[in-house]
């Protein structure tokens, strides 16, 4: 059974930097493509950040230049370095597991997730 556990959010002052983390198991972690969602109370998910099998990375507009995404396959994780964070960028953020090349940004495309970890963004 495929598992993703993330960690690494928390309260953070605007400008401030978090690194999540997502670890995988139950899955051959290096063929798959990860995504980052974020889910704010009262709105939608939304994509933030992908990275594929051949380390190819993909960003939201609102992320971009501030967002990095990386993964290390030795340790069946995905990380997402952020940075200047935002009050708007206070939401859960969850990783996603692809087994097929897709549409990085669209959730149906992702066969596993995790449960999410919050982080929260001070003015």
């Amino acid at each position: 059974q495929a598992q993703l556990v993330e960690s690494g959010g928390g309260l953070v002052q605007a400008g401030g930097s978090l690194r999540l983390s997502c670890a995988a198991s139950g899955l051959t972690f290096s063929t798959y493509g990860m995504g980052w969602f974020r889910q704010a109370p009262g709105k939608e998910r939304e994509f933030v950040a992908a990275i594929n099998r051949m380390l190819t990375t993909y960003y939201a507009d609102s992320v971009k230049g501030r967002f990095t995404s990386s993964r290390d396959n030795a340790k069946n994780t995905v990380y997402l370095q952020m940075r200047s964070l935002k009050p708007e960028d206070t939401a859960v953020y969850s990783c996603a597991a692809a087994a097929r090349s897709c549409e990085v940004t669209v959730p149906a495309n992702y066969n596993y997730w995790g449960q999410g970890t919050q982080v929260t963004v001070s003015s």
